[in-house]
């Protein structure tokens, strides 16, 4: 978080930054400005004729009272009868009441179109960054904040285009309208009677230096609700494994009843506000009423269409002054939600492909890792010097403890990561030099923890090429022994997987994600120890499939399974993030260290199991 002096002086930046996203849409404001401006002039109309018809009224009932005056020197001929001159001015009003209806119409939907065309625009820009971002920014990153930026956030940065810019354009102009009748009616009238209107100012600007952190930690208790309502869904098994569930609801209820005071602390302050500057503009209307009524007493104003219509434009007058309150409200509102947008959309690419890449339409597959140094934090080192050098076709196995640096070093031949020190190249080519596109495209990978969207089986397996014919995409399934499985199902390739593929199990994820790996018939394959999550049985089945799609392409397999391993053609462990053993599965066992006391251990449990009951 900021610090409340940085917070002061990011405002300006802020506000600027948010005027230029308003001009980006110039054309679709000065629109709705524009019918803003005429609903201002035909309500002035219709008020004009309102008076209009008091003013023929009273000249009727007191002929030594003042003439009407007709507007725009359209004067009914003298024959006609007063009933006949007010049906008129009744015709009149209802022509201009229809046009101010479309009118208002036009302008709803100008303002809808624009509100919209604002928001979709923000999001897509936010979600674009996030694709483009770096694993670093999400390792760091809350998902729940990132959802409430993408979703909350965005609205109140759309809302300073439509609710401060267009409504300070058309607060301008209807003030300026109503201001320029009143000073055509009576100036010294109408100087008395907005000489509170500085004073309404001061208010709004107060106002905004009190309610800017009230907003700022709603935000704050807003990503914590939803960062606990997203964990105990995610997390709803263990949850109720422990018997959890009245904590977790008192957990949530506590959560939210934090995030409902403070946005009761923020109406509390808008509903304090908003009274007292209204009676401040009701202020006016007392020296309207006792000024006004002077005036109309001696006969130096009108009283239809001087003081009726006066005290109607007063009354619209205060109103839109009063809007300085809302507007004061809804710009800490966006500017608190675009400090939060464009922290994300600021947030530098630091993983991207170089200006002028070096062409890869398919790589042969030659993987070198030259003097590697890799870590999260600068004072947390994860890979030290790793140099390991696999040939095309090679499989090379990675071993290790947890925490060793296994999934770190293969997360950076594809770039998730860059590194800090060394060099990882491909086909001679350093990673770093080669489009980002075309580099991934070269590298298959199954994670460890297979991540399925909620789609036909068949659109999983081809999410990597959307394109791929059923053909394909069977071939693919049927190497990564997914095809039984897959038959059996419901609808087959066309069956729709659950949320993270719920209605699977673990190992039929695990081969769907190998599945869509295979299909891209990669040069190069990325295994984070791809049969953890599988029985005996199905892990057999896998590394079978495995060793007819393994050849031919460069592999690299994390695994802590010696059965898994051995079919390597070479093994290197990991300790600590440095390089310690490399060799064959028989010259590892050969020689004494953590490869083969992790053998020497899963032997003896096998020798250990029960053997099965005869059928």
């Amino acid at each position: 978080m900021k610090g409340p002096e940085q917070q002061r002086s990011a405002s300006p930046g802020l506000l600027r930054r948010l005027f230029q996203l308003g001009w980006r849409y110039r054309q679709a404001c000065l629109v709705v400005v524009a019918l803003q401006a005429l609903i201002v002039a035909i309500h002035v109309a219709g008020l004009r004729l309102a008076g209009l018809g008091i003013d023929v009224v009273r000249y009727r009932v007191d002929p030594a009272s003042r003439p009407p005056h007709w507007p725009l020197g359209i004067e009914p001929p003298a024959s006609w009868p007063a009933m006949g001159q007010l049906a008129a001015i009744a015709a009149a009003l209802l022509i201009v009441a229809a046009g101010l209806a479309a009118v208002k119409f036009a302008a709803a939907l100008a303002a809808a179109a624009l509100s919209q065309r604002v928001l979709l625009r923000l999001r897509t820009d936010v979600y674009d960054k996030l694709q483009r971002l770096s694993f670093q920014f999400f390792d760091t990153a809350e998902t729940s904040s990132l959802i409430n930026r993408a979703a909350g956030d965005v609205q109140a940065v759309r809302t300073f285009v439509d609710g401060v810019i267009v409504r300070v354009l058309s607060v301008v102009l209807s003030l300026a309208v109503y201001l320029a009748y009143m000073l055509s009616v009576h100036v010294p009238l109408t100087i008395a009677c907005v000489l509170t209107s500085p004073l309404l100012y001061l208010g709004a600007v107060l106002f905004s230096r009190i309610v800017r952190p009230e907003y700022r930690r709603s935000s704050e208790l807003g990503d914590h609700l939803i960062t606990t309502l997203s964990e105990n869904i995610q997390g709803v098994h263990v949850v109720k494994g422990f018997a959890r569930e009245e904590r977790e609801i008192a957990v949530f209820r506590a959560a939210n009843s934090r995030y409902r005071d403070q946005k009761q602390r923020i109406f509390w302050q808008v509903s304090t506000f908003q009274p007292l500057m209204g009676f401040l503009t009701q202020i006016n209307m007392l020296v309207l009423i006792g000024f006004g009524g002077y005036l109309v007493i001696r006969g130096h104003m009108p009283l239809g269409a001087g003081l009726f219509v006066f005290a109607n434009l007063l009354h619209e007058f205060a109103n839109q002054v009063g809007h300085i309150t809302n507007i004061a409200n809804t710009v800490q509102s966006s500017l608190m939600g675009a400090e939060r947008v464009f922290e994300v959309l600021d947030t530098p690419v630091d993983i991207q492909s170089p200006p002028n890449p070096r062409a890869l339409p398919r790589a042969v597959g030659d993987v070198v890792l030259r003097d590697v140094a890799f870590a999260y934090r600068p004072d947390e080192p994860v890979l030290r010097n790793v140099s390991l050098h696999v040939r095309p076709g090679e499989c090379l196995g990675l071993v290790g403890e947890t925490g060793a640096g296994k999934s770190t070093l293969l997360s950076l031949l594809p770039r998730f990561y860059d590194v800090r020190q060394g060099s990882v190249s491909l086909d001679g080519h350093d990673v770093r030099s080669l489009d980002l596109d075309q580099l991934r495209r070269n590298i298959g990978i199954v994670f460890q923890e297979s991540f399925l969207f909620s789609n036909t089986v068949a659109a999983n397996i081809a999410f990597g090429h959307p394109d791929a014919s059923r053909e394909a995409i069977e071939r693919a399934a049927r190497i990564a022994a997914a095809h039984q499985f897959i038959s059996e199902l419901p609808q087959g390739y066309d069956t729709v997987i659950g949320e993270h593929g719920s209605n699977l199990s673990g190992g039929q994820r695990q081969r769907l994600a190998i599945a869509r790996a295979l299909l891209l018939d990669p040069p190069v394959l990325l295994l984070d120890d791809a049969t953890a999550s599988v029985d005996a049985h199905t892990e057999h089945e896998i590394q079978q499939a495995m060793e007819s799609a393994m050849r031919g392409r460069t592999t690299l397999l994390i695994s802590n399974r010696v059965s898994t391993l051995r079919r390597a053609d070479r093994i290197a462990v990991l300790h600590k993030g440095s390089l310690i053993q490399c060799g064959t599965h028989e010259d590892l066992l050969g020689q004494p260290g953590y490869y083969r006391r992790l053998a020497e251990l899963q032997f003896a449990d096998l020798s250990n199991e029960p053997a099965e009951p005869a059928a």
